[in-house]
């Protein structure tokens, strides 16, 4: 059973930074796909960046040239650097890791944009 723990969530003002991190129960990120989705009230949770296995990295057109998503130098544990926050990032972050028939969510951190 995969578990994943996100971090790092919290309350930021505008244009403020926060690194969230992904930890996985095991060594699997470099044997799937990974991605960090979000979820605001009332909204649809939307994919906000993800790293395919093997591929490129792709970003929301939202986030594009503000979060930066990256590996650590452990396999268990990924990152996302959130600059320039705003107000509409406002939302429960959840990570995902999903191999063939495998899918796997973390609970979710808050990340909250004061204006």
């Amino acid at each position: 059973q995969v578990q994943l723990v996100e971090s790092g969530g919290g309350l930021v003002q505008a244009g403020g930074s926060l690194r969230l991190s992904c930890t996985a129960s095991g060594n699997i990120f470099t044997i799937g796909d990974v991605g960090w989705y979000r979820q605001a009230p009332g909204k649809q949770r939307e994919l906000v960046a993800s790293i395919p296995k093997g591929g490129a990295t792709t970003y929301a057109d939202s986030v594009k040239g503000r979060f930066a998503f990256f590996r650590g130098n452990a396999k268990d544990v990924v990152y996302l650097q959130m600059n320039s926050l705003k107000p509409e990032d406002t939302a429960v972050y959840y990570c995902r890791w999903t191999l063939r028939e495998y899918d796997y969510w973390g609970q979710g951190t808050q990340v909250t944009v004061s204006s």
